[in-house]
Formats: structure tokens, C-alpha cells, sequence
């Protein structure tokens, strides 16, 4: 019996608890697993494109600094220095979500949390692979449910993905560290009790901090869970006591999310793996241009003017003087198409300072207009997600010629109905992995991590993750 001052009316909590605790590998469908594998690589793969990305270098020495000179059980991906493993987990989230090349649920980037506390709580613990894929599992169906819980479209005051997103940390490392049901409670409690409020800062600022959140999360996941495996009395029910969450989040919850269809809807088959390394509303015109391009000789210099149809709520801003960080460029569907079209291999390159001024970049940039059709709002695109699809994108190139070519598309390679093939998603690694790694590495990386069920030690395989 745990003391409340309220009168517990529901088991959400405790049910979200044992669901976690007890389940299995085994008892997973084998498209499930598969699909984590498929988020696992991508997840690493992104990290390990960015070391030459100024905040990648700035995470690892905060992370060490964090750190101080103990050492640790869990490696830091692209440095290879070990660290706790709460501030690897820091380090690896903030790595994650760097190049915003991850996934995308409906309520944000779960991968950059939950891969990055999942492998570094593995290797800690030395767990199995099946062990590893089963916590990400359980973090994809928990966190997934907790957000769309208190996810507010209408909430003017800022999009909280890196708020909820602490639960896509403290779930897989209730899992994976072996708490009981009634500690994962607790430890649930606790992830609503640090949760940072609904704020808009970084994407007002249009600031990189915006990526060390993520990394914040996925150490606040390892920190909180830790302590409740340690001990604490009551501390239960977070998600029944009427004030102990959703009350504080919105004023319009949807508490029946938290069980919905749970443990028979995998809700991490409904995300999506993104292609380029850019805001996931940038995807479909990224995709169109390079598709038309491509099959039609097209160079950069040919280009007159680019239209896209129906343009997309704040993602069609033209910065003429460049841009002053990578979220600014990420989130800019004009200069994201420009970078690409000027050098088609993705990568951080792209938003190096050099090529965020580049005047060739900028120039084709400004040629990308909006269509005459009512945008698509950030709200309404999310609903097109939720529904099954994606918002259909009409992408028109004129060249200097006075020659017009024209593509639709809704469902762009990476989205659930159009999922990456492990050939697809190899290549997509090889290219991300071998920016740190020798090709072998890369290699290696990619056998281990098509096979990671039959890694009996996730802590004999950290090799792959680093130069």
C-alpha cells in the first residue's frame, strides 16, 4: 500500500509498469524486431556522421567534463572514451539528434533517446542484443502513448517533444536495469516529476540547443531510473494522481492513449526513418527534387525556379544573408533542396558555416517558391501522419531553358507504408558510418547490426561505434 494524499481512481501507471516489466523478445512479431533493428542502425548511423559538426565536439567534452576522471562502462559513439553510462547516454542523445537525421513519431525523435539509453544501459549491464531491441520496443509503445496523452496541437506556447521525450530514456532503462513493476512505477514518477515545460526557445531562437535537449533526456533517463532501482518510498500512480502530470502539461489530455491497443498495435511500426538528413516536412520536396534531377540531367546552374505545392507552414523561409545555425538551415525547405542539389552525398557538410554562406548555395535557394495552394499546416500535416499517410507534395523545376518537369509524392522512402530495405538502410549507413569509420569498421557495423539478436554482449560489439 502507498500513501496519497488523492484518491487513486485509475491504473495507468502501474499497468504501463508491468507491461514494461514483463515483456519479451519472444513474444514480440518478428516485423516488430525487425523494424527496431532498422531504427537501431539508422540511430547510430546519423550519430556517426557528425564529427565534424562543432556541437559534436562540444557534447563529448561536456560529457567528459560531466564526467570527470572515473571512466565508465559505456562508450562514446564516434570518440570511443568510455563514460557512466549516464553521460554516454548525454553525449550519444545529443550525438543522435545532431544532423536531425533520425526518425519521426507524431510526437517527435524517440530514436535520439531511446537507442542512445538503450545501448549504453546494454553494454553497461552486458546484455544481450534480444535484450537491447526488446527495451527499445517497449520504449517505442510507452513513450508513444504517454505523448499522445498530453500532445496539444493547439497549445500556442511551444511543442513539448523534448519534454515527453524523457520517457523514451526511462523506459528502456527501467527495462533494461531490472526494476520491478512497482520501481518502473516509481521511475515513471519520477520521469514526470523532471519534465521540462512546454517551451518554444529553441525553435523561436532557431537554436542548436535545441539538439542538446535530446541529450538531456536521454541522461535524465539513466539519472532517474538509477535512483528509483535505489530506493523510494510511495511515489506511485503518476500518471492517476490528477496532480501529478497531464495537469500540468495541457488542458486538453487524452489519458485514454495510455493503454490504447497496447501490446497489440506496435506503434513503432508507425514511424518513420528519415532519408536526408533535414526536418522531416522537408523530406517529400527534398525527394522530388532529387528524383527529378536526377532522371533528367538537371544541374543546379540549369535551374529558372522550383516551385512546391502546397508549401509547407514555416518551413519555406529564405534566409538571403545564410544561415546561422544547423536548425535554421534544417528547418528551411529552400536551402535544404539547394544544399542537396549542389552536392547530392548528405551529410553534415551541408550545414558546415562555409556552405550555410555558400553564395552558390544561397542563389538556388532563392529560387524555391512556395505554390499557389493553401499551405499545409504543421497541425494538419500531423494529422495526414497520424492518419496513415503524408502530406502530398507537387514539385515543379522550370530550367533557364523554358523546359517544365513536374513529380507528386506523398509516402517518401523512410515512411511506414514506404520502409527503407535493409539494402536501402545499409547504404544510407555506409555513408553516414564512413564519415568516422574505415570502410571495414562500416562493414562489420553492418553485419553485426542486421544480426544484433545474436549478440550475446552488447559490450563486445561497442567497437563498431567508434574510430
Amino acid at each position: 500500500m502507498h500513501f496519497s494524499f488523492h484518491e487513486i481512481k485509475t491504473d495507468y501507471t502501474q499497468k504501463l509498469a508491468e507491461y514494461i516489466h514483463h515483456l519479451r523478445y519472444e513474444d514480440l512479431p518478428a516485423e516488430v524486431t525487425d523494424r527496431a533493428k532498422k531504427i537501431i542502425m539508422q540511430t547510430i548511423g546519423v550519430a556517426l556522421a557528425a564529427p565534424e559538426v562543432p556541437l559534436a565536439k562540444a557534447a563529448i567534452s561536456v560529457g567528459k567534463q560531466y564526467n570527470g576522471p572515473g571512466g565508465g562502462d559505456a562508450t562514446v559513439w564516434i570518440d570511443g572514451s568510455k563514460l557512466s553510462m549516464v553521460n554516454a547516454a548525454f553525449v550519444n542523445g545529443t550525438l543522435s539528434d545532431l544532423l536531425d537525421w533520425e526518425d519521426c513519431s507524431w510526437t517527435g525523435h524517440p530514436s535520439a533517446g531511446a537507442v542512445p539509453v538503450a545501448w549504453a544501459v546494454a553494454e553497461g549491464q552486458k546484455k544481450s542484443g534480444k535484450d537491447l531491441i526488446t527495451a527499445v520496443v517497449a520504449a517505442y509503445e510507452v513513450y508513444q502513448r504517454i505523448a499522445m496523452v498530453v500532445d496539444d496541437p493547439d497549445d500556442s506556447n511551444g511543442w513539448g517533444l523534448t519534454s515527453w521525450q524523457m520517457f523514451a530514456c526511462v523506459v528502456p532503462a527501467c527495462k533494461l536495469l531490472g526494476l520491478d513493476p512497482d520501481q518502473i512505477n516509481q521511475a515513471l514518477g519520477f520521469g514526470t516529476a523532471c519534465s521540462p515545460i512546454t517551451a518554444s526557445l529553441c525553435h523561436t531562437t532557431m537554436s542548436d540547443a535545441y539538439h542538446y535537449l535530446h541529450g538531456f533526456r536521454a541522461r535524465d533517463g539513466v539519472a532517474l531510473t538509477l535512483a528509483a532501482k535505489g530506493g523510494v518510498e510511495n511515489f506511485m500512480d503518476c500518471f492517476d494522481d490528477p496532480a501529478a502530470y497531464e495537469v500540468h502539461m495541457t488542458a486538453n489530455s487524452h489519458p485514454e492513449w495510455y493503454l490504447k491497443d497496447l501490446g497489440e498495435r506496435y506503434l513503432i511500426m508507425e514511424t518513420l526513418l528519415k532519408h536526408w538528413p533535414a526536418n522531416m516536412w522537408n523530406q517529400t520536396p527534398m525527394e522530388l527534387a532529387h528524383k527529378i534531377t536526377t532522371e533528367n540531367g538537371i544541374q543546379p546552374d540549369d535551374i529558372a525556379e522550383i516551385v512546391i505545392d502546397p508549401p509547407t507552414q514555416l518551413r519555406m523561409a529564405f534566409s538571403p544573408d545564410g544561415y546561422s545555425s544547423l536548425t535554421h538551415a534544417q528547418f528551411s525547405i529552400p536551402f535544404c533542396i539547394a544544399a542537396m542539389l549542389c552536392d547530392p552525398r548528405p551529410g553534415a557538410h551541408w550545414y558546415s558555416r562555409e556552405n550555410m554562406k555558400n553564395p552558390r548555395v544561397l542563389s538556388l535557394a532563392s529560387k524555391v517558391k512556395g505554390g499557389p495552394s493553401k499551405e499545409h499546416s504543421l497541425v494538419g500535416s500531423f494529422d495526414i501522419m497520424k492518419e496513415g499517410t503524408f502530406p502530398k507534395k507537387t514539385l515543379t523545376i522550370t530550367t533557364k531553358d523554358g523546359k517544365v518537369y513536374s513529380d507528386s509524392m506523398d509516402c517518401l522512402p523512410g515512411h511506414p507504408k514506404k520502409m527503407l530495405s535493409w539494402e536501402e538502410l545499409s547504404d544510407r549507413y555506409r555513408i553516414q558510418a564512413g564519415v568516422s569509420l574505415p570502410d571495414e569498421k562500416v562493414e562489420e557495423g553492418v553485419r553485426i547490426l542486421q544480426a544484433l539478436e545474436e549478440v550475446p554482449d552488447v559490450s563486445a560489439i561497442s567497437h563498431i561505434l567508434h574510430r
